[in-house]
């Protein structure tokens, strides 16, 4: 739930607050934000190749999780209460700490989720409860600064930090302990023995795999354009700057109503066909966000709602399928490398957050628009920012459904490679004790 809350912040109002308010260029703060997504070229398979082979009596993911906590903690506190007159060294070392310490923990904590089950459709349910749960933590983002903005009239960019910080720093060391304390981690786990370079090859040879990632690559950019402008759209299109909080509130309101309608459709047709329609469905109502002008707030909230809705699909789904892909793996390596995989996951997701935004940023400063609060954008500047926030997505989200419509690992193909599992898991058990 805390990480979870972290994310949207980081992409949503450290851009506009950083450049709107601390006068850093649109160019600099996308750029450092991919520059520190870069940094994890490294960084994510280590963390991923080091968590399969660790062996402690606390088993081989919690280790990680409890030390990347304070690292986190401390980065964002920093990321999100900077004093005036920082510069681009401090927002690069804190975004790289928060970055680090994102990969510290979630790259174990997804491959450990992977591990909790081997069933096809119990493990959509899994991610569907851990998926609403991070949306409530989304959630809290949103209606926390509102509760202030409403009853003490505390609001803007700058309150919105300052709470998400201060929330982060009561909530992250709870859930960890609630996480490393309550949630049993498997014990007869095969370590992996597969070299880091043979392990690679494997990957790249595993064909469902590369195409339930290229189909989070370009659905990831697209949401990833979106999601910096975001805060840009409200304040200088619709004018209404301080009430981005609210209109994320309804996002992610419906994101969580929509998971289990996603699960649900999931069993019915089929994980591959029920992500592809979540993406047909969040391309079709974005241009409708070109409609909109000065005044117009609550007309965007239909297309939020529907948007909101269909992003529910988006945390469940993949990462269900994700699972499905390890155990293909399993069976051509021998191996349990959950966390490897979840670590090439891991940065092409962030490498496409962050590309995202650099093209959305960096787009937005070559039309010439102004982001400093008061400034007087011309029309074209208004045009060319509501075209950004909305054509490029669109095609991106409908390209992605087409790269995952035909996914081939189905229940019935999961099925048979689970029980070809479990023939050499039975040879094993009785080859060790003979």
């Amino acid at each position: 739930m805390p990480l979870h809350f972290a994310l949207t912040p980081v992409l949503v109002f450290v851009p506009k607050y950083y450049t709107a308010e601390l006068g850093l260029s649109l160019v600099l703060v996308g750029n450092l934000l991919l520059l520190a997504r870069i940094l994890d070229v490294a960084t994510d398979p280590l963390v991923g190749y080091w968590s399969d082979r660790t062996v402690t009596r606390w088993g081989r993911r919690r280790p990680w999780i409890v030390a990347g906590a304070p690292i986190m903690m401390l980065s964002f506190y920093f990321l999100f209460q900077p004093i005036e007159g920082v510069g681009p060294i401090y927002l690069i070392v804190c975004l790289g700490g928060v970055y680090l310490a994102m990969t510290m923990m979630l790259i174990p904590y997804y491959a450990w989720a992977a591990e909790l089950s081997p069933d096809y459709h119990e493990r959509s349910r899994i991610t569907g409860w851990r998926s609403a749960i991070g949306i409530v933590g989304n959630m809290l983002v949103q209606f926390v600064p509102i509760f202030f903005l409403v009853f003490f009239d505390y609001g803007g960019d700058k309150a919105v930090l300052q709470i998400v910080s201060i929330m982060m720093l009561l909530l992250l060391p709870i859930s960890v302990f609630l996480t490393v304390t309550q949630v049993s981690e498997q014990q007869n786990f095969i370590s992996s023995s597969t070299p880091l370079k043979k392990g690679m090859r494997l990957m790249w040879h595993n064909g469902p795999f590369k195409r339930l990632v290229s189909a989070l690559m370009v659905g990831s950019i697209a949401f990833n354009i979106t999601t910096p402008l975001y805060g840009f759209y409200i304040a200088f299109v619709l004018g209404a700057g301080d009430l981005t909080v609210v209109m994320l509130a309804f996002f992610y309101t419906f994101n969580i109503i929509g998971v289990p309608f996603w699960v649900w459709l999931a069993k019915k047709i089929g994980k591959h066909r029920a992500y592809a329609i979540s993406f047909i469905t969040i391309g079709s109502v974005n241009p409708f966000y070109l409609l909109h002008g000065w005044g117009d707030f609550w007309w965007m909230l239909p297309i939020t709602i529907v948007s909101g809705f269909a992003g529910g699909a988006f945390a469940t789904l993949p990462n269900s399928m994700k699972a499905d892909v390890i155990d293909l793996d399993t069976m051509m390596s021998g191996d349990n490398r959950s966390a490897s995989f979840f670590a090439t996951w891991s940065f092409t997701q962030k490498m496409s957050a962050a590309l995202g935004g650099a093209i959305a940023l960096n787009a937005l400063a070559a039309i010439g628009f102004d982001p400093q609060l008061g400034a007087d954008n011309s029309e074209t500047h208004m045009l060319g920012l509501r075209l950004l926030f909305t054509l490029p997505p669109a095609i991106m989200f409908y390209w992605a459904a087409a790269i995952v419509w035909n996914y081939p690992i189905t229940a019935s193909r999961h099925a048979r490679m689970r029980a070809t599992l479990a023939r050499r898991n039975l040879r094993r058990a009785t080859s060790a004790a003979t």
